[in-house]
């Protein structure tokens, strides 16, 4: 029998990109997609469920497979309200961490950042801080948190802004030698690989910077 997957953040870069990895993986007989919009043209294999993703409670009977992938995150540029903020990136991982536990799925795997500490002084960073130690104190057995550091890709939305800087920030990235290789911008696509190979593994690892994703996305553990 084929597992079944679940996706949340599959509108954005990286789920997006898994998305499609998972469509085409023979191991996968069916990807739940839990979104506040509906994404058309999938394959019968995919199973949406929309609503609001600030309550997704509401989706407990449904929110049922073998694995989780949690790949939810905005940007202070594009929510400005910290409390907003907080409700989406804390938020929305945790309750979804707690709905894996309640149901019994063994595999829960989301995307965090490089710099979470939840006793930092900057919110960004506090605020995944707080949600890596939420989603660990659930204690699924395969629980995998990733901290990638800059996300590179191409982007369906126009940030002029954020384009200008990630091509300087790539003009630089031969000066991140040592133990500044974890600065280096890391690819979508790559953490997209990393996850699907996580969910596949028998590690026991909990969470992973971003060189060890690289590693990751290119060999199975």
């Amino acid at each position: 029998m084929g597992k079944i997957a679940i996706i949340l953040g599959a509108t954005g870069l990286t789920g997006s990109i898994l998305l499609e990895k998972l469509i085409k993986d023979q191991r996968y007989k069916t990807i739940k997609l839990f979104s506040r919009k509906k994404i058309e043209g999938l394959p019968l294999k995919v199973e949406q469920f929309v609503g609001d993703m600030l309550e997704l409670e509401t989706f407990k009977d449904v929110f049922t497979g073998d694995e989780v992938f949690c790949c939810i995150g905005t940007t202070a540029k594009k929510t400005p309200n910290k409390e907003t903020y907080k409700k989406i990136d804390f938020g929305i991982p945790v309750t979804s961490a707690k709905l894996s536990k309640e149901n019994n799925i063994p595999t829960f795997i989301v995307i965090s950042s490089m710099g979470a500490k939840a006793k930092s002084s900057i919110f960004y960073n506090r605020t995944k801080g707080e949600m890596e130690q939420e989603v660990l104190q659930q204690n699924i057995p395969n629980t995998y948190i990733l901290q990638p550091s800059i996300i590179g890709g191409n982007r369906n939305e126009t940030r002029i802004g954020e384009k200008i800087g990630l091509a300087v920030f790539k003009l630089i990235q031969p000066l991140f030698i040592g133990n500044l290789k974890k600065y280096r911008i890391i690819n979508a696509e790559t953490i997209a690989q990393a996850m699907l190979n996580l969910a596949n593994s028998t590690s026991t690892t909990h969470i992973f910077t971003s060189e060890k994703i690289k590693e990751i996305a290119i060999k199975r553990i």
